[in-house]
């Protein structure tokens, strides 16, 4: 069993950064292959970014590839999400997901983008 619960969102104005994180519950995170998901209004849930379980490997969304970087500490149990050059379209509920022995979800944490 593992539980997540993410944190970091706000207000942001476009342009800014905001970095997200998830804290886990559990000595096995290391084995889970961790994922940033996002909601925005109206919109089914998408896949953000991706990293393996010991980190060698990521993989982005076309729309945040080169503006968001996904990173962990098996050491910490976390996972963060850098988030730069923001746009109001990364306005959105996000998620953190872990997958591995059973797939496990957060409750979300808001990213608000506006001016």
């Amino acid at each position: 069993q593992v539980q997540l619960v993410e944190s970091g969102g706000g207000l942001v104005q476009p342009g800014g950064s905001l970095r997200l994180s998830c804290a886990a519950s559990g000595r096995t995170f290391s084995r889970y292959t961790m994922s940033w998901y996002r909601q925005a209004p109206r919109k089914e849930r998408e896949l953000v970014a991706t990293i393996t379980s010991a980190g060698g490997s990521t993989n982005y969304v076309d729309s945040v590839r080169g503006r968001f970087t996904i990173s962990r500490d098996n050491a910490k149990n976390t996972v963060h999400l850098q988030m730069n050059s923001l746009k109001a379209e990364d306005t959105a509920v996000y998620y953190c997901r872990a997958a591995g022995i059973g797939v496990y979800w957060g409750k979300g944490t808001l990213v608000t983008v506006s001016s």
